[in-house]
């Protein structure tokens, strides 16, 4: 974290252009997570932002990150954690949609309670999408954290959802819905050969992860096969 004693003149630039740095990784930051509904920012998209006009102060990121985080948290209310990426379980040559070689990234989620949250922030007109990221993590979690493309399909579509569906009247496009969450790293999207030949699956990412060790969907998920599922906080 941010060291309160170490300022930008130690890297070679003065504190007002630090400070015009950092604010400019925060509205680059907000204004991403909201154009591309929560999608991971990469890390070089930010340090390119950040050495454009001082390239040759390799240290510098570091330092204007540290402290972006801290205001993003401090002012805003968000923390903006970096994913650690989770390796694909095949073992084969196939190589995920999502490797885990792809650079580091971070998400942004909100600091409130989850109560809060729903009352005065979440946008009521997507809860039908938090519903789906819901109901694809359980499935995928009950089926042991990994669940081939069809079966998930099959699943789904007891509950009235096709991958051929272009136009659903709530999701569009609900093969690209489920796309979505793969780049919004709930899921990963892997590959393997058998002796049936190429198998598409998918397993739970970083975020589905942390989704499913939060005790509030775990009690949700208990709760659906009473029938009584309470909205909770996928974050």
């Amino acid at each position: 974290m941010e060291n309160a004693d170490v300022t930008f003149t130690q890297y070679g630039i003065t504190e007002e252009e630090g400070d015009k740095l950092v604010a400019e990784v925060i509205r680059y930051v907000l204004f991403k997570t909201h154009q591309n509904s929560g999608c991971p920012i990469k890390r070089d998209e930010l340090t390119q932002l950040i050495t454009k006009n001082y390239s040759n102060n390799r240290s510098l990121p570091g330092m204007v990150l540290n402290k972006a985080i801290a205001k993003i948290s401090s002012i805003f209310g968000y923390d903006m954690k970096e994913l650690q990426r989770s390796r694909p379980s095949s073992t084969n040559q196939a190589r995920s949609s999502q490797s885990s070689a792809d650079a580091k990234s971070y998400i942004v989620i909100s600091q409130l309670d989850p109560g809060v949250y729903r009352k005065h922030i979440e946008d009521t007109t997507k809860s039908h999408l938090t519903g789906l990221t819901f109901v694809v993590i359980g499935i995928v979690h009950l089926a042991g954290g990994k669940i081939t493309e069809e079966s998930l399909w099959h699943h789904l579509g007891r509950l009235g959802l096709s991958q051929d569906d272009e136009r659903h009247i709530e999701f569009g496009n609900t093969k690209q819905a489920i796309e979505t969450l793969v780049q919004q790293r709930y899921l990963q999207k892997d590959k393997t050969n058998g002796p049936e030949g190429l198998t598409l699956y998918y397993e739970l990412a970083e975020r589905g992860l942390n989704t499913t060790s939060n005790s509030s969907f775990k009690e949700a998920l208990s709760q659906i096969v009473m029938n009584e599922a309470p909205a909770i906080d996928l974050d």
